[in-house]
């Protein structure tokens, strides 16, 4: 929704959409904040992901599912949880609470247990064969775990080959590991690698910062795919990819406006 009409303002790809993804993490919201965060954003959210194991507290949680989707909302559980039950050796068990849940979307990580690359394709595998849409997440969650770039797009291929829809690129909610170093800064050189060998728009980048989602923008434009979005920042992101905030003001403004 567009209250006024305004020149110079970049495309967005409207929903359902492939690229230009926005995914948000509730990290526990109440079912009346839900409702309030879907009446403000519910045109800029194309996922929200129940972070981490916050499902396993959360009050009203089918009802705050079903609404979600009921919104056009993709709803799915964050990888921790699954690999709190693949740890456990219930595997069996996740696919049955997800599809109880009438959940269609599933997140397979490996952030924080080890398991093989081999094995972690074939939970993408059996997903895909029972008709989720699988996310894949790449990259630990430890500061101390530093992947090369050659295997970080190895693992990529090979999970979308798998059958994932995208492969997220790790940050967690702080934004300070993965595809990024400590302090938050942009692994530039890692990011370089990657997207010469793979597809942006398999590419779901977490961008829990302000600064990080500018520096994704600039590269990549207003359709790039960024998530780990907070709650109470979908609309302000919204600005920032159109241009509609100080920091990318000027990126899709004609020459004659800028001077």
């Amino acid at each position: 929704m567009k209250n006024f009409d305004l020149p110079f303002i970049p495309e967005r790809v409207s929903k359902p959409r492939e690229l230009g993804i926005t995914m948000v993490m509730d990290k526990g919201l109440s079912f009346k904040d839900a409702q309030s965060l879907v009446e403000m954003s519910k045109d800029h959210i194309d996922i929200i992901k129940l972070g981490f194991g916050t499902s396993y507290f959360t009050p009203r949680l089918e009802d705050k599912i079903k609404f979600y989707q009921q919104n056009d909302i993709k709803v799915y559980l964050g990888g921790t949880l699954f690999e709190a039950f693949v740890i456990r050796g219930m595997y069996k068990e996740y696919v049955e609470l997800i599809t109880r849940l009438n959940i269609d979307t599933a997140e397979v990580s490996d952030g924080s247990i080890e398991i093989s690359h081999e094995q972690k394709c074939e939970y993408i595998r059996d997903l895909k064969s029972k008709g989720f849409t699988v996310l894949s997440e790449v990259g630990s969650k430890s500061a101390e775990k530093l992947i090369p770039p050659y295997r970080w797009i190895e693992m990529m291929e090979k999970e979308l080959q798998a059958g994932s829809w995208k492969v997220i690129a790790e940050a967690r909610e702080g934004g300070n590991v993965g595809i990024y170093r400590g302090g938050g800064e942009v692994r530039s050189d890692l990011i370089e690698e990657i997207t010469r060998k793979i597809n942006v728009n398999d590419i779901l980048w977490e961008t829990p910062q302000k600064s990080q989602q500018i520096w994704f923008l600039k590269l990549l434009g207003p359709n790039v795919n960024l998530g780990n979005i907070a709650t109470n920042e979908v609309i302000p992101l919204e600005c920032l990819r159109v241009g509609l905030r100080g920091d990318t003001f000027f990126d899709y403004l004609p020459e004659h406006l800028k001077n």
